[in-house]
């Protein structure tokens, strides 16, 4: 396997469950993100992408919000050395002209701190929408055309993919996601096209190593002919 991506689902839930504040699941969360990230490198598997915020998501509490965005720096801070040993690369994947000025400075410092690493490549969706990201490829693709860089014919699905925020990074394997729910909710929907699709009932704070073994498990008994 070459890429997994993840849909964090659970952390607030898990949070109501254990008689606390329901954003402060996000901080049991970050411990989950270590852990994955530990399992990949373990594992060989050279891409992970993690649904970290989505552009949706701006619709929650300003007290939320900014324990998230609080959360998102001092985890960026405390894991850069650890990054670096490690070999991870680690990059943030969204609209970001919807990035919160108060955390721009981290975002950047970390992205260029480890932008030579490639042992494993991260990336953080962050104020991130899959359908918003498609729109954002189409008006990229038809600048170009109408600038006279780009031919109606030259454009094809390969082709497209440079135009949207993941560019560089291949379509994900497997994506999991935990918390129950059965659903890609706006995330990687160009790129999962023929990804594997892994859900787990345990909520995000509660993933372990057995619960990926399984879905990597899963993963590797199916047959992929990509509609061959």
């Amino acid at each position: 396997m070459k890429h997994l991506a993840v849909i964090m689902d659970g952390n607030r839930r898990w949070a109501t469950r254990h008689g606390l504040l329901s954003w402060r699941g996000h901080g049991k969360g970050a411990e989950t993100v270590k852990r994955v990230m530990g399992f990949c490198i373990e594992k060989k598997i050279p891409y992970l992408s993690l649904y970290t915020f989505s552009i949706e998501n701006f619709k929650r509490s300003p007290e939320e919000l900014t324990f998230l965005f609080d959360l998102l720096a001092s985890e960026a801070e405390k894991n850069l050395e650890t990054f670096l040993q490690k070999g991870v690369r680690v990059r943030f994947v969204g609209d970001r002209s919807l990035f919160p000025a108060s955390i721009i400075d981290v975002i950047e410092r970390l992205e260029k701190e480890t932008q030579h690493l490639d042992t494993l490549h991260v990336s953080l969706l962050f104020c991130y929408g899959g359908q918003q990201e498609i729109v954002s490829g189409i008006k990229n693709v038809v600048r170009r055309v109408q600038a006279g860089l780009l031919t109606e014919d030259q454009i094809s699905e390969d082709l497209f993919k440079d135009f949207l925020w993941t560019s560089g990074v291949p379509e994900p394997d497997l994506i999991i996601r935990t918390g129950g729910h059965r659903r890609l909710s706006n995330f990687l929907l160009y790129q999962a096209a023929y990804s594997e699709l892994y859900f787990l009932d345990c909520l995000w704070p509660e993933l372990e190593n057995t619960h990926l073994e399984q879905a990597l498990d899963h993963f590797e008994y199916q047959k992929r002919n990509f509609g061959a």
